[in-house]
């Protein structure tokens, strides 16, 4: 772990500028990071039976219980893992449509509920939720509790034996984008994160050196407070920070889609296949070269 003093992240759709600092905030008490995981299969929610996606639960004691459905391609073998973690607005039946558009492409894709309810905020109207009350309450971004809930997440999906367990990368939109980004600033052993709609103030362009895994990052030019982004999540911040990991010589791929806003990957259908297309692109890529996919 590397720990990076006074560095400040901002979660998307916040306003306020919050500490990194040795992951202080927001740690449930009793929670060891070296604690075990318990897995479990359970029932689907109501209506999202679906060929191919399995519900397990994911408990650790003294944290909660974590929920998440399991896309996996058909097939048989271990295949390169995808961890989606969702924004503010709260898990959603539009993540487990997004795993199980990854898995048609041969990627196993896991949605996952890191904490539960929603922030209420602008972007709520963008998605269906779905429940899942034993999960921590909602947390900042660069929280103990986020990386808890994220390492418990790693440990249960290493268990699978369909996931190829040094090819795990971390899919996050939104406050789940930023909570990748803060794990691959303190932490290695993910694969790559691709960053969607995140925010990006000028702690983390300054913080650019300290990254540990490639990324690729996806944004809109128009992202915006009014549609659930912040103004961390500006285009403008975005680019600085693409930017500044470039100047630092870490791998990073960006694209940036014209006029669209924080939550268009879930209202334009053809950005959502692009994004998408994209990430199994930069997966696949990533599997042949250690360099910056180009």
């Amino acid at each position: 772990m590397i720990l990076l003093g006074t560095l400040a992240l901002l979660a998307s759709g916040m306003a306020s500028v919050f500490p990194l600092a040795l992951w202080s905030a927001g740690a449930p008490s009793g929670v060891q990071s070296n604690s075990p995981v318990v897995i479990s299969k359970v029932e689907p929610p109501p209506g999202l039976e679906a060929p191919g996606v399995t519900w397990m639960s994911v408990t650790r004691p003294n944290f909660g219980t974590l929920r998440m459905a399991v896309a996996t391609p058909s097939g048989r073998g271990a295949f390169t893992t995808l961890v989606i973690l969702h924004g503010s607005h709260g898990f959603a039946r539009e993540y487990v449509q997004l795993a199980r558009a990854f898995a048609d492409r041969g990627i196993q894709a896991i949605a996952a509920c890191w904490f539960s309810g929603s922030s209420g905020g602008a972007g709520s109207r963008f998605v269906t939720p779905i429940d899942c009350p034993e999960a921590p309450p909602i947390a900042m971004a660069s929280s103990e509790q986020a990386r808890e809930s994220i390492d418990a997440l790693l440990k249960a999906v290493r268990q699978l034996a369909t996931t190829r367990a040094d090819r795990i990368a971390l899919f996050g939109h939104s406050r789940g984008g930023g909570a990748a980004l803060n794990y691959i600033l303190r932490q290695s052993g993910v694969y790559a994160a691709i960053l969607n709609s995140t925010g990006y103030p000028p702690a983390v362009t300054t913080a650019a050196a300290q990254v540990q895994a490639p990324i690729l990052l996806l944004h809109g030019t128009a992202d915006q407070p009014a549609d659930g982004g912040s103004p961390m999540t500006s285009v403008e911040m975005a680019r600085a920070f693409e930017a500044a990991v470039r100047k630092a010589g870490r791998p990073i791929q960006a694209h940036y889609y014209e006029a669209a806003r924080h939550n268009e990957i879930f209202t334009n259908e053809s950005q959502r296949m692009d994004e998408v297309q994209r990430t199994v692109r930069f997966l696949q890529q990533a599997d042949s070269t250690t360099e910056t996919p180009r």
